[in-house]
């Protein structure tokens, strides 16, 4: 079940959404397709859940929103990517384990 804290972003309030935002946000860059992302999609509930109320949690699309993960060297998917103030401060590529994704989270909070 997906938390209902993750937030959609998309190319259109991508700006607004996450480097506007106040709380640093964690983005989910996936795909349907990808069976690596649907793996990792209970862990990235998780965090949403353990951090709520200190970061901001959203998923893209890849295929809905190309213009957003180009402008960001997204290669290959799962990628999460962490920005602060507006910055992308840490990056994480492939289906990776929760303890990684909380040491990345915990630099920005």
């Amino acid at each position: 079940m997906a938390s209902p804290l993750i937030k959609q972003a998309s190319d259109q309030n991508f700006e607004q959404e996450v480097l506007k935002n106040k709380q640093p946000v964690l983005i989910d860059f996936w795909a349907t397709w990808c069976a690596p992302c649907r793996a990792l999609a209970p862990v990235i509930d998780q965090i949403a859940d353990q951090y709520a109320g200190k970061l901001s949690v959203y998923k893209m699309d890849v295929d809905q929103n190309p213009g957003t993960p180009g402008q960001f060297g997204v290669r290959g998917i799962p990628t999460l990517i962490l920005f602060k103030d507006g910055q992308a401060v840490g990056q994480l590529v492939g289906s990776v384990p929760k303890d990684q994704i909380e040491m990345l989270v915990k630099k920005a909070i």
